[in-house]
Protein backbone atom coordinates (compact mmCIF):
# COMPACT_ATOMS: atom_id res chain seq x y z
CA UNK A 1 0.00 0.00 0.00
CA UNK A 2 1.23 3.40 -0.81
CA UNK A 3 2.25 5.69 1.98
CA UNK A 4 -0.93 7.99 2.42
CA UNK A 5 -0.07 11.98 2.28
CA UNK A 6 -1.02 13.88 5.55
CA UNK A 7 -2.41 17.46 5.58
CA UNK A 8 1.24 18.67 7.02
CA UNK A 9 2.93 17.13 3.44
CA UNK A 10 0.14 18.74 1.44
CA UNK A 11 0.08 21.89 2.76
CA UNK A 12 4.13 21.57 2.56
CA UNK A 13 3.50 20.83 -1.17
CA UNK A 14 1.67 23.61 -2.32
CA UNK A 15 2.51 26.75 -4.73
CA UNK A 16 3.09 29.44 -1.57
CA UNK A 17 6.08 27.05 0.04
CA UNK A 18 7.64 26.02 -3.34
CA UNK A 19 9.85 29.33 -3.09
CA UNK A 20 10.92 30.77 0.25
CA UNK A 21 10.04 34.32 -1.02
CA UNK A 22 6.87 34.20 -1.60
CA UNK A 23 5.06 33.94 1.74
CA UNK A 24 7.59 36.40 3.44
CA UNK A 25 7.05 38.90 0.62
CA UNK A 26 3.32 38.41 1.13
CA UNK A 27 3.72 38.71 5.11
CA UNK A 28 6.03 41.63 4.39
CA UNK A 29 3.18 43.25 2.40
CA UNK A 30 0.22 42.52 5.04
CA UNK A 31 2.86 43.30 8.01
CA UNK A 32 3.07 46.97 6.63
CA UNK A 33 -0.48 47.49 6.56
CA UNK A 34 -1.36 45.82 10.01
CA UNK A 35 1.44 47.65 11.91
CA UNK A 36 0.66 51.07 9.95
CA UNK A 37 -3.36 50.87 10.77
CA UNK A 38 -2.48 50.51 14.17
CA UNK A 39 -0.19 53.11 14.84
CA UNK A 40 -2.06 55.69 13.03
CA UNK A 41 -5.20 53.99 15.17
CA UNK A 42 -3.27 54.85 18.34
CA UNK A 43 -2.34 58.47 16.70
CA UNK A 44 -5.53 59.49 15.57
CA UNK A 45 -7.88 58.00 18.42
CA UNK A 46 -5.43 56.38 21.10
CA UNK A 47 -6.75 53.05 20.10
CA UNK A 48 -4.22 50.25 22.35
CA UNK A 49 -1.29 49.18 20.92
CA UNK A 50 0.32 46.35 22.01
CA UNK A 51 2.32 47.13 25.85
CA UNK A 52 6.10 46.71 25.65
CA UNK A 53 9.17 47.40 26.81
CA UNK A 54 9.97 51.26 25.84
CA UNK A 55 6.50 52.19 25.38
CA UNK A 56 5.03 52.43 21.74
CA UNK A 57 7.21 54.54 19.49
CA UNK A 58 9.75 50.89 20.25
CA UNK A 59 7.13 48.88 19.17
CA UNK A 60 6.43 50.89 15.88
CA UNK A 61 10.16 51.05 15.16
CA UNK A 62 10.96 47.43 15.98
CA UNK A 63 7.81 46.04 13.92
CA UNK A 64 8.97 48.45 11.20
CA UNK A 65 12.69 47.03 11.33
CA UNK A 66 12.07 43.08 12.33
CA UNK A 67 8.45 42.64 11.27
CA UNK A 68 8.74 44.32 8.10
CA UNK A 69 12.06 44.67 7.74
CA UNK A 70 12.72 41.15 8.36
CA UNK A 71 10.17 39.31 6.79
CA UNK A 72 11.03 41.08 3.48
CA UNK A 73 15.04 40.86 4.15
CA UNK A 74 14.55 37.23 4.67
CA UNK A 75 12.37 36.44 1.45
CA UNK A 76 15.15 38.43 -0.31
CA UNK A 77 18.28 36.81 0.13
CA UNK A 78 16.77 33.15 0.32
CA UNK A 79 16.21 34.06 -3.20
CA UNK A 80 19.34 35.98 -3.87
CA UNK A 81 21.59 33.46 -2.70
CA UNK A 82 21.14 30.59 -4.75
CA UNK A 83 20.96 32.88 -7.70
CA UNK A 84 24.69 34.74 -6.94
CA UNK A 85 26.04 30.95 -5.80
CA UNK A 86 24.45 28.32 -7.38
CA UNK A 87 23.57 26.71 -4.25
CA UNK A 88 20.14 24.94 -4.02
CA UNK A 89 17.14 26.60 -2.46
CA UNK A 90 16.17 25.52 0.99
CA UNK A 91 13.32 23.36 1.28
CA UNK A 92 9.71 23.85 1.66
CA UNK A 93 10.14 22.36 5.43
CA UNK A 94 13.20 25.04 5.78
CA UNK A 95 10.74 27.91 4.93
CA UNK A 96 7.73 26.72 7.08
CA UNK A 97 10.35 26.82 9.90
CA UNK A 98 11.53 29.81 9.57
CA UNK A 99 7.76 31.48 9.08
CA UNK A 100 6.63 29.45 12.33
CA UNK A 101 9.50 31.62 14.17
CA UNK A 102 9.07 34.81 12.53
CA UNK A 103 5.35 34.56 13.46
CA UNK A 104 6.08 33.10 16.61
CA UNK A 105 8.17 36.64 17.63
CA UNK A 106 5.99 38.73 16.28
CA UNK A 107 3.40 37.24 19.01
CA UNK A 108 5.38 37.31 21.76
CA UNK A 109 6.89 40.66 21.33
CA UNK A 110 3.35 41.92 21.32
CA UNK A 111 2.48 40.17 24.43
CA UNK A 112 5.79 40.72 26.19
CA UNK A 113 4.02 43.25 28.44
CA UNK A 114 2.46 40.17 29.42
CA UNK A 115 4.99 37.38 29.72
CA UNK A 116 8.35 39.28 29.32
CA UNK A 117 10.38 39.81 27.05
CA UNK A 118 12.67 36.65 27.04
CA UNK A 119 10.14 34.33 24.91
CA UNK A 120 10.64 37.57 22.27
CA UNK A 121 14.23 37.61 22.59
CA UNK A 122 14.97 34.02 21.97
CA UNK A 123 12.29 33.82 19.00
CA UNK A 124 13.68 36.75 17.02
CA UNK A 125 17.42 35.82 17.71
CA UNK A 126 16.57 32.02 16.27
CA UNK A 127 14.91 33.36 13.60
CA UNK A 128 17.62 35.48 12.21
CA UNK A 129 20.32 32.98 13.18
CA UNK A 130 18.34 30.18 11.28
CA UNK A 131 18.31 32.51 8.26
CA UNK A 132 22.31 33.16 8.92
CA UNK A 133 22.62 29.57 8.77
CA UNK A 134 21.08 28.89 5.50
CA UNK A 135 22.67 32.05 4.16
CA UNK A 136 25.68 32.43 5.23
CA UNK A 137 27.91 28.86 3.94
CA UNK A 138 27.03 29.11 0.36
CA UNK A 139 28.17 32.83 -0.09
CA UNK A 140 31.36 32.16 2.12
CA UNK A 141 31.99 29.27 -0.69
CA UNK A 142 31.51 31.43 -2.92
CA UNK A 143 34.90 31.53 -4.96
CA UNK A 144 34.09 35.05 -6.28
CA UNK A 145 34.01 36.59 -2.70
CA UNK A 146 31.68 39.38 -3.75
CA UNK A 147 28.61 38.31 -1.50
CA UNK A 148 29.95 38.43 1.68
CA UNK A 149 28.84 42.06 2.51
CA UNK A 150 25.82 40.15 3.40
CA UNK A 151 27.52 37.71 5.73
CA UNK A 152 28.89 40.52 7.73
CA UNK A 153 25.78 42.05 7.37
CA UNK A 154 23.68 39.73 9.29
CA UNK A 155 26.19 39.04 11.63
CA UNK A 156 25.80 42.92 12.83
CA UNK A 157 21.40 42.55 12.88
CA UNK A 158 22.08 39.67 15.04
CA UNK A 159 24.42 42.23 17.46
CA UNK A 160 22.10 44.77 16.79
CA UNK A 161 19.35 42.30 18.11
CA UNK A 162 21.09 41.23 21.09
CA UNK A 163 22.00 43.94 22.26
CA UNK A 164 18.26 45.60 21.88
CA UNK A 165 16.76 42.43 23.79
CA UNK A 166 19.38 42.86 26.52
CA UNK A 167 18.57 46.60 27.15
CA UNK A 168 14.90 45.94 27.36
CA UNK A 169 15.62 42.89 29.35
CA UNK A 170 17.72 45.23 31.87
CA UNK A 171 15.08 47.81 31.63
CA UNK A 172 17.37 50.27 29.72
CA UNK A 173 15.70 52.19 26.72
CA UNK A 174 16.72 50.20 23.48
CA UNK A 175 15.93 52.49 20.77
CA UNK A 176 19.86 53.17 19.95
CA UNK A 177 20.07 49.57 18.76
CA UNK A 178 16.98 50.24 16.49
CA UNK A 179 18.37 53.40 14.76
CA UNK A 180 21.27 51.07 14.13
CA UNK A 181 19.32 48.57 12.81
CA UNK A 182 17.63 51.23 10.50
CA UNK A 183 21.25 52.22 9.58
CA UNK A 184 22.06 48.47 8.40
CA UNK A 185 18.91 48.13 6.31
CA UNK A 186 20.31 50.87 4.59
CA UNK A 187 23.89 49.01 4.17
CA UNK A 188 21.81 46.08 3.12
CA UNK A 189 20.19 48.12 0.73
CA UNK A 190 23.08 49.57 -0.96
CA UNK A 191 24.30 45.64 -1.25
CA UNK A 192 21.04 44.13 -3.00
CA UNK A 193 20.39 47.55 -5.36
CA UNK A 194 24.49 46.81 -6.54
CA UNK A 195 23.11 43.62 -7.84
CA UNK A 196 19.95 44.63 -8.80
CA UNK A 197 20.57 47.91 -10.31
CA UNK A 198 22.98 46.48 -12.93
CA UNK A 199 20.13 44.34 -14.59
CA UNK A 200 17.82 46.60 -14.25
CA UNK A 201 19.24 50.28 -15.91
CA UNK A 202 21.52 47.41 -18.67
CA UNK A 203 18.02 46.53 -19.62
CA UNK A 204 16.97 50.09 -20.07
CA UNK A 205 19.94 50.55 -21.56
CA UNK A 206 19.10 48.43 -24.15
CA UNK A 207 15.60 49.01 -24.60
CA UNK A 208 17.01 52.36 -25.76
CA UNK A 209 19.70 50.96 -28.05
CA UNK A 210 16.62 48.64 -29.72
CA UNK A 211 15.01 52.29 -30.43
CA UNK A 212 18.11 53.90 -32.43
CA UNK A 213 19.54 55.68 -29.58
CA UNK A 214 23.39 55.27 -28.06
CA UNK A 215 23.34 55.49 -24.02
CA UNK A 216 26.91 54.50 -24.27
CA UNK A 217 28.84 51.63 -23.00
CA UNK A 218 27.17 48.80 -20.26
CA UNK A 219 26.17 50.27 -16.80
CA UNK A 220 28.48 48.71 -14.09
CA UNK A 221 27.67 49.39 -10.51
CA UNK A 222 31.48 50.37 -9.58
CA UNK A 223 32.33 48.96 -5.99
CA UNK A 224 34.55 51.80 -4.51
CA UNK A 225 31.75 54.09 -4.91
CA UNK A 226 29.17 52.02 -2.87
CA UNK A 227 31.65 50.83 -0.21
CA UNK A 228 33.04 54.33 0.18
CA UNK A 229 29.14 55.10 0.71
CA UNK A 230 28.56 51.93 2.77
CA UNK A 231 31.59 53.05 4.97
CA UNK A 232 30.16 56.18 5.66
CA UNK A 233 26.80 55.23 6.99
CA UNK A 234 28.61 52.43 9.10
CA UNK A 235 30.76 55.28 10.86
CA UNK A 236 28.04 57.06 11.17
CA UNK A 237 26.22 54.59 12.96
CA UNK A 238 28.99 53.74 15.30
CA UNK A 239 29.27 57.11 16.36
CA UNK A 240 25.89 57.95 17.05
CA UNK A 241 25.42 54.86 19.23
CA UNK A 242 28.03 56.00 20.79
CA UNK A 243 27.30 59.75 21.11
CA UNK A 244 24.00 60.68 19.99
CA UNK A 245 23.54 64.07 17.92
CA UNK A 246 27.21 64.97 18.37
CA UNK A 247 29.06 67.10 15.25
CA UNK A 248 31.00 64.03 14.11
CA UNK A 249 28.30 61.88 13.71
CA UNK A 250 26.49 64.93 12.06
CA UNK A 251 29.62 65.39 9.63
CA UNK A 252 29.53 61.72 9.21
CA UNK A 253 25.91 61.57 8.00
CA UNK A 254 26.54 64.52 5.64
CA UNK A 255 29.32 62.37 4.22
CA UNK A 256 26.93 59.39 3.97
CA UNK A 257 24.57 61.32 2.10
CA UNK A 258 27.23 62.84 -0.52
CA UNK A 259 28.40 58.85 -0.67
CA UNK A 260 25.29 58.08 -1.80
CA UNK A 261 24.34 60.35 -4.22
CA UNK A 262 28.08 60.04 -5.72
CA UNK A 263 26.95 56.48 -6.44
CA UNK A 264 24.46 57.99 -8.93
CA UNK A 265 26.93 59.54 -10.81
CA UNK A 266 27.07 56.22 -13.62
CA UNK A 267 23.44 56.33 -13.56
CA UNK A 268 23.13 59.34 -15.57
CA UNK A 269 22.82 58.47 -18.82
CA UNK A 270 19.22 60.39 -20.10
CA UNK A 271 16.55 58.77 -21.11
CA UNK A 272 17.06 55.64 -18.66
CA UNK A 273 15.97 57.61 -16.10
CA UNK A 274 12.44 58.04 -17.43
CA UNK A 275 11.67 53.99 -17.15
CA UNK A 276 9.48 52.98 -13.80
CA UNK A 277 11.93 50.51 -12.50
CA UNK A 278 15.27 52.55 -13.34
CA UNK A 279 13.28 55.38 -11.96
CA UNK A 280 12.23 53.55 -8.31
CA UNK A 281 15.47 52.14 -7.86
CA UNK A 282 16.98 55.88 -8.03
CA UNK A 283 14.47 57.50 -5.78
CA UNK A 284 15.76 54.77 -3.26
CA UNK A 285 19.21 56.63 -3.58
CA UNK A 286 17.84 60.00 -3.22
CA UNK A 287 15.55 59.55 -0.51
CA UNK A 288 18.10 57.78 1.51
CA UNK A 289 20.67 60.73 0.52
CA UNK A 290 18.00 63.16 1.88
CA UNK A 291 17.71 61.18 4.94
CA UNK A 292 21.15 61.28 6.11
CA UNK A 293 21.89 64.69 4.89
CA UNK A 294 18.51 65.86 7.14
CA UNK A 295 19.86 64.04 10.10
CA UNK A 296 23.38 65.70 9.59
CA UNK A 297 21.55 69.27 9.68
CA UNK A 298 19.97 68.38 12.94
CA UNK A 299 23.30 67.24 14.74
CA UNK A 300 25.39 70.34 13.24
CA UNK A 301 22.82 73.40 13.07
CA UNK A 302 19.92 72.07 14.86
CA UNK A 303 18.06 72.41 11.17
CA UNK A 304 14.84 69.82 11.19
CA UNK A 305 14.83 66.80 13.54
CA UNK A 306 16.29 63.42 13.59
CA UNK A 307 12.54 62.41 13.20
CA UNK A 308 12.06 63.81 9.82
CA UNK A 309 15.75 62.40 8.96
CA UNK A 310 14.96 58.83 10.58
CA UNK A 311 11.81 59.15 7.91
CA UNK A 312 13.08 59.84 4.79
CA UNK A 313 15.06 56.38 5.60
CA UNK A 314 12.48 54.50 6.61
CA UNK A 315 9.47 55.51 5.06
CA UNK A 316 11.31 57.14 1.85
CA UNK A 317 14.30 54.75 1.65
CA UNK A 318 13.31 51.34 2.77
CA UNK A 319 9.90 51.10 2.09
CA UNK A 320 10.30 52.37 -1.51
CA UNK A 321 13.64 49.30 -2.06
CA UNK A 322 11.43 46.73 -0.31
CA UNK A 323 8.61 47.53 -2.80
CA UNK A 324 10.79 47.71 -6.07
CA UNK A 325 12.25 44.59 -4.77
CA UNK A 326 9.33 42.14 -4.39
CA UNK A 327 7.80 43.59 -7.23
CA UNK A 328 10.95 42.91 -9.48
CA UNK A 329 11.90 39.54 -7.62
CA UNK A 330 8.11 38.34 -6.82
CA UNK A 331 7.90 38.25 -10.45
CA UNK A 332 10.75 36.95 -12.24
CA UNK A 333 11.54 34.24 -9.96
CA UNK A 334 7.97 33.62 -9.82
CA UNK A 335 8.40 32.82 -13.75
CA UNK A 336 6.37 35.63 -14.78
CA UNK A 337 7.84 38.90 -16.59
CA UNK A 338 7.95 42.16 -15.17
CA UNK A 339 4.35 43.98 -14.27
CA UNK A 340 3.93 47.19 -16.59
CA UNK A 341 0.68 48.00 -15.63
CA UNK A 342 0.00 51.72 -14.76
CA UNK A 343 -1.15 50.38 -10.91
CA UNK A 344 2.51 49.63 -9.91
CA UNK A 345 4.10 52.94 -10.57
CA UNK A 346 0.84 54.91 -8.97
CA UNK A 347 1.44 52.41 -5.70
CA UNK A 348 5.25 53.24 -5.57
CA UNK A 349 4.41 57.23 -6.34
CA UNK A 350 1.56 56.72 -3.14
CA UNK A 351 4.95 55.76 -1.23
CA UNK A 352 6.83 58.32 -2.42
CA UNK A 353 4.26 61.05 -1.16
CA UNK A 354 3.54 59.35 1.96
CA UNK A 355 7.81 59.86 2.69
CA UNK A 356 7.22 63.06 1.85
CA UNK A 357 4.58 63.74 3.93
CA UNK A 358 5.58 62.47 7.15
CA UNK A 359 9.23 63.62 7.07
CA UNK A 360 7.54 67.38 6.52
CA UNK A 361 5.50 66.55 9.85
CA UNK A 362 8.86 65.49 11.23
CA UNK A 363 10.37 69.02 10.10
CA UNK A 364 7.39 70.43 11.84
CA UNK A 365 5.66 71.71 8.91
CA UNK A 366 2.16 72.93 9.74
CA UNK A 367 -0.95 70.75 10.33
CA UNK A 368 1.68 68.16 11.05
CA UNK A 369 -1.75 65.30 12.37
CA UNK A 370 -2.90 65.55 9.41
CA UNK A 371 0.23 64.84 7.36
CA UNK A 372 0.92 61.90 9.13
CA UNK A 373 -2.61 60.38 8.97
CA UNK A 374 -2.23 61.39 5.14
CA UNK A 375 1.32 59.32 5.00
CA UNK A 376 -0.03 56.49 6.78
CA UNK A 377 -2.87 56.08 4.84
CA UNK A 378 -1.15 56.47 1.24
CA UNK A 379 1.54 53.44 2.58
CA UNK A 380 -1.41 51.24 3.83
CA UNK A 381 -3.63 51.65 0.30
CA UNK A 382 -0.06 50.95 -1.72
CA UNK A 383 0.92 47.66 0.14
CA UNK A 384 -2.93 46.66 0.40
CA UNK A 385 -2.48 47.13 -3.64
CA UNK A 386 0.33 45.54 -3.76
CA UNK A 387 -1.15 42.36 -1.95
CA UNK A 388 -3.83 41.96 -3.97
CA UNK A 389 -1.98 42.28 -7.23
CA UNK A 390 0.60 39.78 -6.12
CA UNK A 391 -1.52 37.45 -4.35
CA UNK A 392 -2.65 35.30 -7.20
CA UNK A 393 1.48 35.65 -8.77
CA UNK A 394 3.09 34.12 -5.09
CA UNK A 395 0.05 31.50 -4.50
CA UNK A 396 0.10 29.91 -7.69
CA UNK A 397 2.39 27.46 -9.45
CA UNK A 398 5.05 28.82 -12.05
CA UNK A 399 3.08 29.09 -15.87
CA UNK A 400 5.85 27.82 -17.40
CA UNK A 401 4.79 24.52 -15.82
CA UNK A 402 8.81 24.58 -13.86
CA UNK A 403 8.68 24.19 -9.82
CA UNK A 404 12.03 25.86 -9.12
CA UNK A 405 12.82 29.71 -8.19
CA UNK A 406 15.06 30.69 -11.28
CA UNK A 407 14.11 33.62 -13.41
CA UNK A 408 11.89 34.24 -15.60
CA UNK A 409 12.54 32.88 -19.26
CA UNK A 410 10.48 34.52 -22.48
CA UNK A 411 8.90 31.81 -24.55
CA UNK A 412 11.08 32.62 -27.15
CA UNK A 413 14.22 31.29 -25.12
CA UNK A 414 12.42 28.33 -23.84
CA UNK A 415 13.96 25.21 -24.84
Amino acid sequence: MLPQSTPADRFAAHALLSCAFRPFFLLAAWTAVIDLALWAGFLAAGLPLPSVPGGPVVWHVHELVFGFGLAAITGFLLTAVPEFTGAASCSARTTLTLLALWIAARIAFATSGLIGLLPAALLELAAVLLLAAIAAPPLLRDPTHRHRGFVALLGALVVALAGFHFDGLRGVYPMRWLHASVDLIMVLVLLALGRISTRIVNEGLDLLRAAGHDPGDPYRAPPPRRNLAISAICAYSVVQWLSPGSPIAGWLALSAAAGILNILNDWHRGRVLLGRWVAMLYAVHLFMAAGYCALGLSHLAGIGTASGGLHLLTIGAMSLAVFASMSIAGRIHAGWPLDERPWLPVAALMLVAAAVLRAAAGFGAPGQTGLIHASATLWIVAFVTWAVHFHPVLTRPRPDGRTDCGDYEPPETQA
